[in-house]
């Protein structure tokens, strides 16, 4: 028994790369609408209420109309949209924080953002944990391929040849922070400086820590070894051992798709202070991995059936 696909804004850049992890996997049927009827709203409540699963690639508003206009139904949904990451009655998108059981059992899932994907991969553990402390103000740095920025980014960095480094959100009310926030765990929402590189995808998220103020962190050593027993299970995420003898991490202009995750621990030679490190590719586990990774969940299949995970 096949089960039925929709993908709501499949003409985007999420949308497409979702659809090229589809093809060939006979354990689905996709419905597919025609160019002139994408954004005709009787069409696409249609095409909502016959899938049994509906992957939204749309807007945060058009999200929101999307699962409206399937109301009442049995439709489930995996929104890739930052619409529903927070929202009451939504299952978080990251199985291997959130628990697979409850994903393979929800109607609503909301996939995390790309930025929050690396940075709740490494601190939200170790909070959890008590190995970090839940009311430290935790500071981001990181860095994403233009891709994350949907086709008006990526006109914006084709159109202009100068174009090499792009930072942002400068009024420090990104929309990635309550999801960070919250699913963290902590009191104070992250100062999150995102900035954007003159590569197609990629991605990385860096967390430093004054090692000497956490007294249960201990060592870098010790979050290190923390983080591999918690992913130790996981064929997605990595934990790369003995981060701190690497000289460099680097993200590459013609990179490919990639579904997987690398987290790395750095120390200074003092061990009074660490970089926690998170590499992923912003459309794969960032995005269009982690929903066919939810996807498989919740239709009962291997969970990275469709994933790239070798780079």
């Amino acid at each position: 028994m096949t089960t039925r696909i929709f993908i709501d804004g499949a003409a985007g850049t999420t949308g497409l790369e979702i659809r090229d992890r589809l093809n060939g996997r006979s354990e689905f049927d996709l419905i597919v609408l025609d160019d002139s009827k994408r954004k005709d709203a009787e069409a696409r409540k249609t095409a909502l209420t016959d899938a049994d699963i509906a992957i939204l690639c749309l807007p945060d508003d058009a999200a929101r109309e999307a699962v409206a206009l399937a109301e009442g139904t049995g439709t489930r949904f995996i929104d890739a949209s930052s619409a529903h990451r927070t929202a009451p009655g939504w299952t978080y998108g990251f199985p291997e924080l959130t628990g697979r059981d409850r994903i393979a059992d929800a109607q609503f899932v909301s996939n995390p953002g790309c930025y929050p994907t690396g940075f709740l991969s490494l601190i939200a553990p170790l909070v959890k944990s008590g190995v970090l402390p839940a009311d430290w103000p935790y500071t981001v740095n990181a860095v994403s391929g233009y891709s994350g920025g949907g086709n008006a980014l990526i006109d914006r960095f084709a159109g202009e040849d100068d174009l090499a480094f792009r930072t942002y959100g400068l009024g420090l009310g990104h929309k990635h922070l309550p999801e960070m926030q919250r699913v963290a765990g902590l009191k104070y929402a992250p100062v999150f400086s995102p900035s954007v590189i003159a590569a197609h995808r990629g991605m990385m998220v860096d967390v430093p820590l004054p090692l000497g103020a956490m007294p249960a962190a201990a060592s870098a050593a010790f979050l290190e070894s923390q983080l591999t027993g918690f992913y130790e299970s996981s064929e997605v995420v990595r934990v790369n051992p003995g981060g701190d003898l690497l000289s460099e991490l680097l993200l590459r202009e013609g990179a490919k798709a990639w579904d997987g995750m690398e987290l790395f621990v750095f120390a200074s030679r003092d061990g009074e202070q660490a970089r926690l490190v998170a590499l992923l590719d912003n459309l794969g586990k960032g995005a269009s991995g982690a929903a066919i990774q939810n996807l498989n969940i919740m239709c009962g299949l291997p969970e990275t059936s469709g994933l790239n995970l070798a780079r």
